[in-house]
């Protein structure tokens, strides 16, 4: 199979050697892409950013929890394993617990996300029912996978205001701490379910 070369013809569109007209779709021919944004709402405040690979804009290889903590400074999100497997990067879209480590944010257009910093009430800054318990039940030590789990618990809680220990400990088995017994955090979850219904 012969190769053509291309080159432009007088009506300035790429042509081959031969004179044919070179297919649009072609790696040959070069296009301008223009910038793309995409919308996401963040703990109430939208949020519009710009994709590409210039400062400030989203590369489309950033994770959400980068976007989160790089971006937008909410740095609540923490991120541990980066693989998926610890939980520490769970934060809400939509309402339904996502690992932010391996959500895309260029998948979240459209979106609301919630994180732990947007828990608390906006007006009166007073903390969630269940941020108020885990503090009460000293469900944490170190408290950097506490995040992770109070924006498990609280999707669980969206979806089942009155869970039993069980739903607890199902919704919370991504979660990996390895300084406390997940005792006190089973006990502060079903606290607050009691002050959300």
């Amino acid at each position: 199979m012969k190769s053509r070369r291309i080159g432009k013809g007088k009506s300035g569109k790429p042509r081959a050697k031969d004179g044919t007209s070179v297919p649009q779709g072609s790696s040959k021919t070069t296009r301008k892409t223009e910038k793309e944004t995409i919308r996401l709402t963040v703990n109430g405040q939208p949020h519009e950013l710009e994709i590409g690979n210039k400062p400030n804009e989203i590369d489309p290889g950033h994770t959400l929890a980068h976007t989160l903590r790089e971006t937008l400074g909410l740095t609540g999100t923490k991120v541990s394993c980066d693989n998926g497997a610890c939980g520490c990067c769970t934060v809400l879209m939509d309402n339904k617990a996502v690992l932010s480590c391996m959500t895309l944010t260029v998948e979240c257009d459209g979106k609301e996300i919630t994180t732990i910093e947007g828990l608390k009430d906006r007006k009166t800054e007073k903390l969630d029912p269940l941020q108020q318990a885990v503090i009460d039940y000293t469900a944490f030590q170190c408290g950097f996978c506490t995040p992770g789990i109070i924006m498990s618990a609280k999707a669980l809680l969206k979806e089942n205001p009155s869970p039993t220990e069980e739903d607890v400990k199902e919704a919370l088995s991504g979660n990996f701490c390895r300084c406390i017994s997940h005792y006190q955090v089973v006990k502060a979850v079903m606290a607050a379910s009691g002050e959300v219904r």
